[in-house]
Formats: C-alpha cells, structure tokens, sequence
C-alpha cells in the first residue's frame, strides 16, 4: 500500500460517536496518509479512549489535547504539530471517499504550482442527499470573488502544501466560527485554487450540535468583521479592493436594516453607518 507525505487533521469536540467514522475514512485510503493527527478541543465524552483503540493498531496516529479553544485554534495546532509538506482538513463528523488522498495529492504532484486544492462534496441531512445550490459548487483558479459572498471552500476537501502556511499564517484562533470564511479570503486574494473535480469528500449537516447551526443567526456579523479587517490589514489589488468593498457594503446594509426590523435599532443604525463609511471610502479611491 503506496504511502503519501501527507499529515491529515481531525480537530474534534465531544464528537466520539462520529469520530471513528472520519477515522476509519482515512485508514482505508488507497495511498494512505503518513500521519493522522487528532486534537481533542477539550472533549468531555469518551474521545481520548476512542482515539486509544485506534492508535494501538495504527502508530500513525497521534492525539493531542488541548482546552475547548474552538476548531480553528485546533487546527492550528495540527499545523504547527504536522511533519510533512502536505495537509489535508478533516472535520470529525464528515468521511472521505476511499480514493480521496490518492487522486487529490496525485493532482497536486501534478501541478506543483498549487499550493492548495479542494474538491467537490457530497451533502448529506439526516442521511439524505441534499443537491448543492450553484453558488455552493467549487471553482478552480482565482476564486476571490467567490469567497466574498461565502464560505466557498468546504474544510474537509482541503489539502495544501505546508509552505502555504509558513506564507499566509494561521486561521484566526478568536473566530469560533467563519475562520474557514475569513482564511479562504486571506489565501485566495494571492493564490488559485486546484480543484479536482470529483465529490471525494462527504459532509454531513444540519445538527444542532455544529458550530455552523449555532452561529446560523448573525453569522454574515463575522463575515462582515473578516471583511473590514481584510480591508484594513491586508495588501489588495485595485479589483480586490473593490470588490471587498461592495461586498462588506452589502452584508453591512442587509445586516444593518435586519436588526433594525427586528428591534435592535442602535446596532442596525451602527452597521449602516459602516456600509455608508465603506461607500465613502470606496468614491474616494
């Protein structure tokens, strides 16, 4: 069984009862990953005695525990902890199909100038196919404009070199939700994305216990947030500038004249006053 230079990163928090699943998902790949490594986010299930059995059987596998910090310090951790040029994201409750590594890092030894990839998903709810609206489906190349309006990259079809992250750093550890959101943007505004073409990872969604189902309401605040702060603190093109801007204007006033419908006044005049200064700004260049 080939073997690839390849660490995969579970981040996981009281999850146990779909961990041995995503798991199990990447000890039967077709090229197997060189190391798994699981961070425990502070579980209070029996995760640790989960993992335990598997690496009795698989010493590639490592589980490293921190307190509950959220996904993206999580992950940041495997980062820093992982030994090889390549990572690949895995969320605890999603699977791979069996040829996922072996057709995803072949296309990157393929095309070297990638520094990262993604796939098509399979969606799942309560078990049953879900179809993808068009604005979800992957693009390939400069996909900027696409991570704008949304989270365009699913986390578990990522893999990427490791120099990516030496290059553009980590994902924001205080974003407890949107970090995915607000690094895609950060990544994409210098490098293209390879895609491969293929549903090769399988989310599932729609559990209350997500992050994605908790932050449901007032999730584009974090987005609108991830935007400013692009705006403020990062190098853009002229046509990056712009289309950031019109972006955070939208979200802003959609934002803004929500809360004000629903009686929260003071914040909805404070993010329409946003959109306005963002406007301002963006006539004046």
């Amino acid at each position: 069984m080939t073997t690839c230079p390849v660490t995969t990163i579970i981040p996981t928090y009281n999850r146990s009862s779909f961990l041995g699943r995503a798991i199990d998902s990447v000890l039967v790949q077709t090229c197997k990953c060189d190391e798994l490594l699981i961070i425990d986010d502070g579980s209070t299930d029996g995760t640790k005695k989960l993992v335990e059995k598997y690496r009795t059987d698989n010493p590639q596998i490592q589980y490293l525990w921190q307190p509950n910090n959220g996904p993206a310090s999580a992950r940041n951790l495997g980062i820093t902890r992982a030994r090889n040029p390549f990572i690949a994201f895995l969320d605890s409750d999603d699977h791979w199909h069996r040829k996922k590594i072996e057709k995803q890092y072949g296309a990157m030894v393929k095309s070297p100038e990638y520094l990262i990839s993604h796939t098509y998903e399979k969606w799942l709810r309560n078990g049953q196919h879900l179809n993808q609206k068009k604005i979800h489906i992957p693009r390939h190349g400069d996909i900027f404009d696409h991570c704008l309006s949304l989270c365009a990259v699913g986390m578990s079809t990522v893999m990427a070199q490791t120099e990516l992250f030496r290059k553009e750093g980590l994902f924001a550890a205080e974003l407890r939700c949107c970090e995915d959101y607000d690094y895609w943007l950060r990544v994409s505004r210098n490098y293209p994305f390879l895609l491969v073409g293929e549903p090769l990872t399988i989310k599932e969604g729609g559990r209350e216990d997500q992050v994605s189902w908790q932050y449901r309401v007032g999730m584009d605040k974090l987005r609108i947030t991830s935007l400013v702060n692009l705006l403020e603190n990062f190098s853009l093109s002229k046509k990056q500038r712009i289309q950031a801007c019109q972006e955070a204007i939208k979200k802003a006033t959609i934002y803004g004249n929500g809360c004000i419908r629903y009686g929260k006044k003071d914040e909805g005049a404070q993010y329409l006053c946003l959109a306005a200064d963002i406007h301002k700004q963006l006539q004046e260049k």
